[in-house]
């Protein structure tokens, strides 16, 4: 066999043979592009399935009957046209570039490419919603009501939700704040010293775990308004859970730090601002997400129980009326309040505490 001959053939051998560790190495290495393409299929059938609904507002008789139906096509063509723009965006990024680096831009992207089956999913929730209670009225009225209603609340009684949100917000951060700060004393005063957790653990374990709403009577006897009631209800709440994740935090904190930090003359101000308090943060925001959780229980019935504002007193209101479209979308801001500030917690624990960055997820 001629040399040449040879060589052509140890070099297709060679190419055979990498290829082959190439791909045993990397069995799923098109399972990544087989994905990004069904996110994008699902994007395209998003996009379609806000037409049909669309469609399904304009032409179906019925349908006319209700106010705002023109308003909720609007949205549905604007979503439909989201979900077009992001399957297109989609397309174009991976025919251009199919190992891109990561960027920001494609971050997004990725992102609002995972939420297309949510989009999806939405737009057959929605469709089957007017189909059931617009169209043939499966579900009994009032206490069903179809999405052209929920828009309407939000376009005429825009004003009264939107007072109710910002006193529930004021409410809750004053109940909050004050609650967090005083279950973080409390838990660092437990953790750190012999005598206060003498005196005061008995009395955490007696008064902690009673439901903050038991108190409900005798705040509302005591404290000279609803609102300063409403206030103490929602950081006793608070402060339970934040006391007691901070004190084990703080109690768990490895011995060989202080011992490391006394031989270098630290002082006992040192050791809990600098040593103890560090090491138990992440105790103390699980304190606080648990905390959080509470004061919205607390906050929604203390604004029905004895406060006249805030979501609670709106969703009061709006039952005793019988205005369960009202009642829909004051639920739904709710939802949305909570979700948001949970996010927000979850954001500046990230921000302080980089190291764990990813282990607590929402």
């Amino acid at each position: 066999m001629p040399t040449h001959d040879l060589t052509l053939t140890e070099r297709d051998a060679r190419s055979t043979q990498s290829h082959a560790v190439e791909h045993a190495g990397f069995p799923d290495a098109a399972a990544p592009a087989a994905r990004e393409r069904g996110k994008r299929v699902v994007a395209v059938l998003a996009a379609l399935g806000w037409l049909a609904g669309a469609a399904l507002t304009q032409w179906w008789p019925a349908l006319d009957d209700w106010p705002y139906t023109r308003e909720l096509l609007i949205l549905k063509l604007v979503l439909a046209a989201a979900s077009l723009a992001i399957g297109a965006a989609g397309w174009r990024v991976g025919a251009t570039s199919k190992f891109r680096p990561a960027t920001a831009a494609s971050t997004r992207l990725d992102a609002w490419l995972d939420a297309t089956p949510w989009l999806l999913a939405l737009s057959l929730g929605i469709t089957g919603w007017e189909i059931a209670t617009a169209q043939l009225e499966w579900l009994p009225r009032p206490f069903f009501a179809p999405p052209q209603a929920l828009l309407a609340v939000y376009a005429d009684d825009l004003p009264r939700l939107a007072s109710s949100v910002a006193h529930s917000v004021v409410l809750l951060a004053y109940g909050y704040v004050t609650g967090a700060l005083t279950g973080f004393v409390i838990g660092v005063a437990i953790g750190w010293s012999k005598a206060v957790g003498y005196w005061v653990h008995p009395v955490l374990r007696l008064i902690g775990p009673l439901p903050a709403t038991a108190w409900l009577p005798l705040a509302f006897f005591f404290f000279p308004s609803s609102f300063s009631a409403s206030v103490f209800l929602i950081a006793l709440a608070t402060a339970f859970p934040v006391a007691v994740l901070t004190w084990s935090g703080v109690a768990s904190v490895n011995s060989a730090y202080y011992d490391v930090a006394r031989t270098l003359g630290a002082r006992p101000s040192f050791l809990i601002l600098r040593v103890a308090i560090p090491a138990a943060l992440p105790s103390v925001f699980v304190g606080l997400f648990m905390g959080l959780g509470a004061s919205f229980a607390v906050l929604i019935v203390a604004e029905m129980m004895g406060v006249k504002a805030g979501l609670g007193w709106y969703l009061q209101w709006a039952q005793g009326w019988a205005a369960y479209p009202n009642m829909y979308a004051a639920l739904l801001v709710m939802a949305l309040m909570c979700s948001g500030l949970i996010t927000l917690l979850f954001r500046v624990r990230d921000r302080l505490l980089v190291w764990q960055k990813g282990m607590l997820k929402w």
